[in-house]
């Protein structure tokens, strides 16, 4: 039997409750669960906002634990080995984007909190090829946000082959965007931050920003014109995208990785003429959380996280929700 924190509806709080996982499959691993962090998906999962859910709904999707089982066909990982989970519980495998190491791009990928049960609660199933040990050296406690906001953010980094003497700009500066300022730092590049608080300036030039340009002021972002090679933007909000545009060098990207649910107002001669581009992406795959993990460890990153027990999961909720957290909240067991 497993022991969970489940919402029953939409909306609701989250109350005990528990469920009968069965056999466990073959390529499966059961994990034990010492760490979850909570993210903003969590809680548009929980209220149903992207309108996939199904209660009894178990979040929580940035797990770490110690392995307590393995299925019979599973090699690669053994009982009391300390790994991680993210977004993905399970890929096809024999898909393009599988065959290609796009794991996080496959169209049947299953999602660790929809239509299965996630990591608030003692134990969580997942199989094999979606979960990665921790390297040597990684802080347990810290690592459950690099999963999901971590690799969501060092993705772009691997994927559209940032160089080191890039200029690039991270626009919100939260739970991705503190994560992102640390990677882009160590990874050799000048950092702009974007923010509309105040208090996080001084906050953001610590986590690794060189400069910090004020949100909220047309003016500052004005000068900036033809600046960046990257701009990657962590919010979920709608802004003046023409505006941030025209901050990027030509060939430059604007890229999305945080949730902006309204419809992108752009104006197509701000991107023909200076042949630049818009794009998104999701979470990353196996390999590349992976590398992430290395990297971490090498320039000693971490997520900057608060803590709470597992009995105090919807005081975590709140508070996270109220917008105070800095920068990540995590369950402890």
């Amino acid at each position: 039997m497993i022991n969970a924190y489940a919402a029953l509806d939409a909306g609701g709080k989250l109350v005990p409750w528990q469920y009968e996982p069965g056999a466990l499959g073959h390529d499966d691993v059961e994990i034990e669960v010492d760490y979850c962090g909570i993210c903003h998906s969590d809680i548009s999962m929980l209220n149903d906002e992207w309108g996939m859910s199904a209660y009894p709904l178990v979040a929580g999707h940035e797990v770490v634990g110690r392995i307590s089982a393995v299925g019979s066909a599973v090699s690669q990982l053994e009982p009391g080995q300390v790994v991680g989970l993210g977004w993905h519980s399970d890929y096809c495998k024999t898909c393009s984007s599988c065959g290609s190491g796009d794991h996080n791009l496959c169209n049947s990928a299953q999602g660790t909190i929809i239509g299965r049960h996630g990591g608030f609660a003692d134990k969580v199933r997942a199989n094999a090829a979606s979960v990665v040990p921790l390297p040597e050296g990684m802080d347990a406690k810290t690592a459950g946000p690099l999963f999901c906001g971590g690799i969501t953010v060092f993705n772009p980094l691997v994927q559209f082959d940032v160089k080191p003497t890039d200029k690039v700009a991270v626009i919100g500066i939260g739970g991705l965007g503190h994560l992102a300022l640390q990677f882009l730092r160590a990874w050799g590049c000048e950092v702009t931050a974007f923010t509309s608080s105040d208090s996080k300036m001084q906050e953001a030039k610590e986590l690794g920003a060189h400069h910090c340009i004020n949100s909220r002021s047309s003016s500052q972002i004005e000068q900036a014109a033809g600046r960046f090679d990257l701009l990657i933007s962590t919010v979920n909000v709608n802004l003046d995208w023409n505006l941030y545009l025209s901050t990027l060098k030509a060939k430059g990207r604007l890229h999305f990785v945080g949730a902006t649910l309204e419809p992108l107002d752009l104006g197509v001669f701000n991107l023909i003429m200076a042949q630049r581009s818009v794009s998104g992406s999701p979470v990353g795959s196996p390999a590349t959380i992976a590398k992430m993990l290395e990297f971490a460890v090498q320039h000693d990153i971490r997520p900057v996280v608060e803590t709470f027990k597992f009995a105090q999961i919807n005081e975590a909720l709140a508070h996270l929700k109220s917008g105070k957290a800095r920068y990540r909240v995590v369950l402890e067991r």
